[in-house]
């Protein structure tokens, strides 16, 4: 079968009438795009002035108007596209150098802004707007730099500060945001650093900095596992984002650390759990909810090493870094009972019973109460100097040397203000005596009771209750021996 030759060659006025009929159906979609623009339908608009462009690539006012629309839709960086394409094909088209100055200050860009700006101002050099956005852009510097020097100083929320004011005129800048989001986590605000980071991640799912601002907060949440997860991901996005390369790190050894000073507690092994535990603290400081935790275990440990005062200083510690620590506050307050400390006892459970109203905080409160209430009577155990489980016998020797130590004939060669002094105790010892000599005085001054108050006979006669002890008539007298030595004395009833 033959074949047919056709002649590829078109005539040129075929061609014209082509040229001219694209660039009408191209007026056409334009015109259309302006209509939905008008209805604020941006989503047609963009449909219909992509058509425009497809058909005449070369046409300025199409890349415009796309450019604009794509700005009503939140789309700035496609935005600052068509802007950059509609003034490369004409560096006079002034629209074009706004639209794309005002895309670079939405996304952060302030000194590319500020360029673009200059070249309005040049083209027009009374346009107001160009002028105001001028300003705007010389603001956001204004405030990276205050930012800047703010996070060196630690002053996070002057950089908060900062960051807000800059996004004022930059409201879809990520670097701000995420900067932001930071700053937040350090001052432990979570729930707000996490909103800020999950927006980010909304619209952009690879987004380095704000994985590794999740995973901030959840390590600074003490979720540490879920966070070294966020880290890893941040740093499979961005390979050289130093920041997740180190907080990984961080949570890693802090984890190992404190699982080995919890194992080392459980295995009894006191000094090695608090030595672990107090490396753990030094690897990052600004972990504070997993420090707080840190140190209320040390101080368990402390308590346990009899390292009372120390144990206090950490639940101390550890409260200040989170106020809402209920067993920071129950471990503090058992060590201040330990310590017979006995108002900063009951002001830490009335804190605890306040926030967890249950019935073992309600029975730990009303214990520190009597105990508060029994310290500010006469410590009778004290004033015999035995212990508060002494026996009967040991109560009963405890007495006869304190009461020969105080009876004021021995002291009658002293100076009346001794004399004076040695009464007091001598009489004190005989109180102490009959209260805990006495089975019914003894248990109700041990479960707290005022004895006055319970019609007991408290009327005490020191010399009468010293008579009674020693089984001897009315009289008696201390002699000194000098023989036996100074300090020395015997007694004899007369």
């Amino acid at each position: 079968m033959a074949t047919v030759d056709f002649d590829s060659s078109v005539d040129p006025e075929m061609d014209l009438t082509s040229d001219e009929e694209l660039e009408r159906e191209a007026e056409g979609f334009k015109e259309q795009g302006n209509s939905f623009y008008v209805k604020k339908d941006y989503a047609e608009a963009f449909n219909f002035y992509t058509k425009a462009i497809d058909l005449c690539p070369k046409n300025v006012s199409y890349y415009g108007n796309r450019a604009a629309t794509l700005m009503m839709l939140s789309r700035y960086r496609e935005a600052l596209e068509d802007s950059q394409q509609a003034v490369r094909l004409d560096d006079t088209f002034m629209k074009g150098h706004m639209r794309e100055g005002k895309c670079h200050l939405l996304l952060g860009n302030a000194m590319a802004a500020s360029r673009c700006f200059q070249k309005v101002l040049e083209l027009e050099p009374d346009n107001s707007q160009a002028q105001q956005e001028l300003k705007n852009a010389e603001s956001i510097l204004e405030f990276e730099r205050l930012a800047e020097i703010s996070f060196e100083k630690r002053d996070f929320r002057m950089v908060v500060f900062c960051m807000d004011r800059a996004l004022e005129p930059a409201s879809a800048c990520h670097r701000f945001k995420v900067l932001k989001a930071e700053c937040l986590a350090l001052l432990g605000r979570y729930p707000e650093a996490q909103s800020v980071a999950s927006d980010i991640l909304r619209m952009d799912s690879t987004n380095g900095d704000a994985l590794y601002v999740r995973g901030l907060c959840l390590y600074y949440e003490d979720c540490i596992d879920k966070a070294v997860q966020f880290f890893v991901q941040a740093l499979r996005m961005a390979p050289d984002h130093e920041k997740a390369r180190l907080a990984c790190r961080n949570a890693k050894a802090l984890k190992a650390k404190k699982e080995d000073g919890n194992k080392a507690f459980k295995d009894g092994s006191f000094e090695e759990a608090y030595n672990l535990y107090s490396e753990a603290l030094t690897i990052d400081p600004n972990n504070i909810k997993t420090n707080a935790k840190l140190y209320c275990n040390r101080a368990t440990v402390g308590s346990k090493l009899n390292k009372l005062e120390q144990a206090i200083e950490d639940c101390t510690k550890a409260i200040k870094l989170d106020e809402t620590y209920i067993k920071a506050y129950l471990r503090r307050a058992q060590c201040y009972m330990d310590t017979e400390q006995y108002e900063e006892a009951v002001r830490d459970y009335e804190k605890v019973y306040q926030t967890e109203k249950t019935k073992e905080h309600k029975n730990l409160l009303k214990n520190a109460q009597l105990e508060l209430k029994k310290s500010k009577r006469k410590d009778y155990y004290k004033v015999l100097g035995v212990d508060k489980n002494a026996t009967e016998d040991e109560i009963k020797k405890a007495y006869r040397k304190r009461a020969l130590m105080h009876h004021p004939d021995r002291h009658s060669g002293a100076s009346a203000e001794v004399q004076k002094e040695e009464e007091k105790k001598f009489k004190e010892v005989g109180e102490a005596f009959t209260v805990l000599s006495d089975p019914k005085k003894k248990s109700r001054y041990d479960s707290g009771h005022d004895l006055e108050d319970d019609d007991m006979n408290m009327d005490f006669d020191a010399n009468n209750i010293f008579k009674a002890f020693f089984g001897g008539p009315a009289g008696f007298s201390f002699e000194g021996n000098s023989s036996s030595g100074p300090g020395n004395f015997f007694f004899q009833f007369g």
